[in-house]
């Protein structure tokens, strides 16, 4: 299973993206947690921005489909998608993510 972070500007599109992720199957649940700061170097420049973070649940075998689908509906540029593996998860609520975002059950926890 992977947990997969990104960044948003607002709640509103973080809440629109995650809505079309988890209806088309791609991640089992999003979490969008409350705004805070990113203070972060682009374009040469220092920026320090109000963000929204969301954490996408995906099975392993899915994560290329959520992170295309992800990198096309998200307003930024260079959008942040980074994947985290969870090494160790409740069996049953493993199965539960495979289950809602087109994991296998070949595929190990």
């Amino acid at each position: 299973m992977n947990l997969v972070f990104s960044t948003f500007p607002t709640e509103a599109k973080a809440r629109e993206v995650a809505h079309i992720l988890v209806t088309e199957r791609l991640a089992a649940c999003a979490n969008i947690l409350p705004p805070m700061r990113s203070i972060f170097r682009w374009e040469g420049k220092i920026s320090d921005e109000p963000e929204v973070l969301v954490i996408l649940k995906c099975a392993r075998s899915g994560f290329e489909n959520l992170q295309r689908r992800l990198r096309a509906l998200h307003p930024y540029e260079l959008p942040e998608i980074v994947a985290l593996d969870a090494g160790a998860v409740l069996p049953e609520y493993l199965a539960w993510v495979r289950q809602n975002s087109g994991g296998t059950e070949a595929e190990k926890a």
